[in-house]
């Protein structure tokens, strides 16, 4: 609670005694108004605007962690939280990061992209990704294979497409550099 204090009080350009005042007014079910008129003397005079962007602030600050755990829950859950993942969400500012970094580890339908995973595609799909002088077609003749229903290069090249698709559209830094731009 004294973080979330301290970056509202920061916001708002004020003293933290009085955004903890005004939280705990607030959790007491005081509205904007009756704290605003008749508490004052308790948030130091802290005016409509403020409380009430203080009240928006916080309710989403609480969402955002609430999400957090969740997130956070989740991962771990499936066996891979690192250390690394755990710094980035516990330092994501706003929903739609932590969102994005979530992406990749959110449970899901299986996609084209995880079928042609299974179909054998995913090295090709590197191959080609870290090398890109490499001719796709001739490099994706070697993986028809009737047994994984891969009967032309077309199907095979779908395939890759779907991999790395998938793989741009999970990177948390490449959306947000997206957003930016």
């Amino acid at each position: 609670m004294t973080v979330i204090a301290e970056l509202i009080a920061s916001e708002l350009k004020v003293n933290t005694s009085q955004v903890s005042s005004a939280i705990a007014l607030l959790d007491d079910g005081a509205t904007v108004p009756f704290i605003a008129r008749y508490r004052k003397e308790a948030t130091q005079g802290l005016d409509d605007n403020h409380l009430r962007h203080l009240a928006q602030r916080l309710a989403y600050l609480r969402e955002l962690n609430a999400r957090r755990e969740v997130i956070i829950t989740s991962i771990n859950e499936q066996g891979k939280l690192s250390e690394t993942l755990e710094q980035q969400l516990l330092s994501a500012d706003n929903k739609t990061r932590l969102e994005d970094l979530y992406l990749p580890y959110r449970p899901k339908r299986r996609t084209k992209g995880q079928i042609a995973i299974e179909a054998g595609l995913e090295s090709l799909a590197n191959k080609l990704y870290q090398d890109w002088t490499l001719d796709p077609e001739k490099e994706a003749s070697a993986y028809i294979s009737a047994e994984n229903g891969l009967e032309e290069t077309k199907q095979v090249l779908d395939g890759v497409t779907a991999i790395l698709i998938e793989r741009y559209a999970e990177d948390a830094n490449l959306l947000q550099k997206l957003r930016k731009h």
